[in-house]
């Protein structure tokens, strides 16, 4: 375990966007964090990263970074597909890790992940959290945990737009299978803001589309084959007997956006998420008794934020737990994500407990 006074030496795998917008500033900020290493798919796109960053050392394959003893701990920033194999090596190489969610292309792997941890319980592991909700959720969580809602009767989620509306667009990552896994677009993230506020879940029942088989590849005057659905809906049970309801569209022309309603015995709470830019966060909140359902707000210096490279950091070091995510509670979401992949194919309710 590292001191607050040593250096921390990071190992980026995978430094795409989010890595770029998100972790590299943040790890940047901290003091006593230098980001050692980068390694991406494409030597062109590492030299960039590196260059652009100042990092120092740059690698071919990720297994020489992984192994590299000029690095401790890794982030990973790649699709889902890889986070099970990288995450494995670097914590049989002492490394510490930080993978960008989702934590992993399929229930068994996600479960290979969180048997390495526990071998290696010395070291850290997190999964970067939703981003939905962080604003608001500190003064959620206190009241949520006051009864505000009461008892929760109904979820509703909502992850429905555009995105993938165009067939003619290259195909994306995220509707390829062999990238990312059993992930469904914004299932995962959104239910597990859900979760921070509902019960577990116990059974689904779910049914998929791919409305569009085909779509261009990159670069190229073939066509590939879909493989994710683009329409989604999901009934679900609840621990204590609440129910919850799932529209998971990429092909919703002027559709929703992204929204969570939580609606209990005394309360409700509504919340919607635009991912931007610019991100906006916003929470409506109405109880028994009132007139009307009310727009949330709080002074800034009670609103919540971005801070997942300082908890990693932080946890490490020893300062802090793992909130969010450990491995344990990021498994649990793609426990349900496993689940409403069997009921789509099958046709039939699956109970969590099952899998």
């Amino acid at each position: 375990m590292l001191s607050v006074i040593e250096r921390l030496r990071i190992g980026l795998i995978g430094a795409g966007q989010n890595m770029c917008q998100k972790h590299i500033p943040g790890f940047q900020a901290i003091s006593g964090v230098e980001l050692a290493a980068v390694c991406n798919r494409h030597p062109e796109s590492t030299a960039q990263v590196a260059q652009k960053y100042g990092i120092p050392q740059t690698f071919n394959s990720w297994e020489e970074l992984v192994a590299s003893d000029s690095v401790d701990a890794i982030v990973i920033g790649t699709w889902p597909n890889l986070h099970c194999e990288i995450t494995c090596a670097a914590l049989a190489a002492g490394k510490h890790v930080l993978t960008e969610a989702r934590m992993a292309a399929s229930l068994a792997e996600a479960q290979q992940m969180l048997e390495a941890s526990r071998k290696a319980s010395h070291l850290t592991t997190m999964v970067v959290p939703s981003p939905f909700g962080l604003q608001y959720g500190p003064y959620l969580d206190e009241m949520v945990s006051c009864r505000f809602l009461g008892d929760l009767r109904e979820m509703v989620v909502i992850g429905a737009n555009e995105a993938f509306w165009d067939y003619t667009q290259p195909m994306h990552p995220r509707q390829d299978r062999r990238l990312s896994g059993i992930n469904v677009l914004s299932l995962g993230i959104l239910h597990e803001t859900a979760c921070r506020y509902a019960p577990a879940t116990t059974k689904v029942f779910a049914q998929s589309k791919i409305f569009e088989p085909k779509r261009p590849i990159i670069n190229s005057v073939e066509w590939d084959q879909v493989t994710v659905p683009d329409s989604l809906q999901v009934v679900s049970q609840l621990e204590g007997g609440g129910r919850g309801l799932y529209h998971i569209s990429s092909i919703a022309l002027f559709g929703p956006g992204h929204h969570v309603h939580l609606y209990g015995s005394e309360g409700t709470i509504k919340m919607s998420f635009e991912p931007g830019p610019p991100y906006q966060e916003t929470v409506w909140m109405g109880r028994i008794g009132g007139e009307e359902i009310t727009k949330l707000e709080l002074a800034p210096e009670k609103l919540g934020q971005w801070n997942v490279e300082q908890e990693f950091v932080g946890a490490i070091q020893g300062q802090n737990e793992v909130k969010l995510n450990s491995f344990e509670t990021a498994l649990e979401g793609i426990r349900f994500t496993a689940a409403v992949d069997k009921s789509a194919e099958l046709g039939q309710t699956v109970e969590l407990s099952s899998l």
